[in-house]
């Protein structure tokens, strides 16, 4: 007669399997949100010229997909928060497809804007509860792996989603990128309605008084205007470096892509030395990585015509900007500590200010001073907000 335990154990394995299976598709979910969120970025060029329009305008539907973000993010997460799991990321998904194929088919800007408005505010549901999900899927004991590998998800849009989204652009139009991204959201969309489990929403997911209290502490907000200022210097930059590369640097639009898959490979090796020195020194990891970026920043612009330079200068840019999105995002929770999921959602709130602040003000640059001048705009905010960082060092 065979033991009970033998005979659970297939199904123990089966089990493990299924679970694997729900939480690889909660990352290429998130894979897909965020890159429709940075997708943008590599496309600017094309985009202004195809719809008849300034860079500067063009990178303002970048400001739009962020203040959106950061405006409604907090406010629909707790609405939405006893919403089920399932029926909440297939319709999150389905609006990201459906806004993707209103962005392909945009005539003007106005069109364009309204399919970036749409899933801006789907966005910061699906960071804000994806967590929690992939922790109930994997069960005790696993939430820990599961939720890096859904965030293995985000780094990976975050370092190759724009440069991916370019190099469809030139092979199949700006159009055809958005084209190929709401394809995929459908059927990861339709994937995850027949796949993912029906899960009780957590308590946790609704926040209390106590939790709130972080927004009364003033070294909470301090550390949130710390991720305000560290984006707007990066998005003052980055919203505007494919046009860099193709204007300044002489780089013919076909091979952009592959400087930008560079710039993002490069990026994680400051993925992995953001998260491994911000549980030391948080505050210190922020000054020596934006100190980093701004000098690659800086240098970028004089040095595009001459590539090798440039790619010196991408490479402590790349480094420096990819390790603040962890740096930031760990700092913040560690500062809010007894109140960690909503100290997360506040700093992507912040951080999606930074970002639409920063197409804002490169885009003021470029009209007033030319692109020429973004490198030493973003770098003068790096140096504000590595000032923040050392005076909040100085009065821990």
């Amino acid at each position: 007669m065979q033991s009970p335990s033998l005979a659970s154990a297939p199904s123990a394995a089966a089990e493990t399997s299924r679970s694997g299976l729900q939480i690889l598709i909660m990352a290429i979910a998130a894979f897909i949100i965020v890159t429709t969120e940075f997708l943008i970025v590599g496309l600017l060029p094309a985009l202004s010229r195809e719809l008849n329009i300034s860079i500067a305008l063009a990178g303002q539907v970048v400001t739009l997909f962020a203040f959106t973000v950061m405006l409604f993010g907090p406010v629909l997460t707790a609405r939405l928060a006893s919403v089920e799991r399932k029926k909440l990321f297939t319709l999150i998904l389905m609006v990201f497809a459906a806004s993707n194929v209103l962005a392909a088919v945009s005539t003007n800007i106005w069109v364009l804007a309204l399919a970036r408005f749409i899933p801006a505010l789907a966005l910061p549901v699906f960071w804000g509860t994806a967590s929690e999900t992939a922790g109930q899927l994997a069960g005790p004991g696993q939430s820990g792996k599961a939720v890096g590998r859904v965030y293995l998800g985000i780094t990976a849009a975050l370092v190759f989603g724009v440069p991916l989204g370019t190099l469809a652009a030139d092979s199949v139009g700006w159009r055809g990128s958005f084209w190929i991204l709401a394809a995929i959201a459908f059927f990861i969309g339709a994937l995850m309605h027949l796949v993912m489990p029906t899960l009780p929403v957590s308590a946790s997911a609704h926040p209390d008084q106590k939790q709130t209290a972080i927004l009364r502490q003033p070294r909470f907000l301090a550390h949130l205007l710390l991720s305000i200022l560290t984006f707007t210097s990066l998005f003052t930059a980055y919203t505007y470096l494919a046009d860099i590369l193709e204007r300044l640097g002489g780089i013919p639009a076909r091979e952009v892509g592959w400087w930008l898959m560079g710039f993002g490979a490069i990026g994680m090796v400051g993925n992995h030395l953001g998260g491994t020195m911000v549980d030391r020194k948080p505050l210190g990891a922020m000054v020596l990585f934006l100190v980093l970026a701004g000098a690659g920043m800086l240098a970028a612009v004089p040095l595009a015509p001459h590539h090798i330079g440039l790619i010196v200068a991408l490479v402590a840019w790349g480094i420096g900007y990819t390790a603040l999105f962890v740096v930031c995002q760990v700092r913040v929770m560690q500062a809010g500590a007894q109140a960690q999921a909503l100290a997360a959602t506040l700093n992507i709130s912040a951080a999606n200010a930074g970002i639409g602040l920063g197409a804002i003000v490169g885009g003021i640059g470029i009209g007033h001073f030319g692109l020429s001048s973004i490198g030493l705009i973003a770098t003068l905010i790096a140096a504000l907000a590595a000032t923040v960082a050392l005076l909040m060092m100085r009065r821990r």
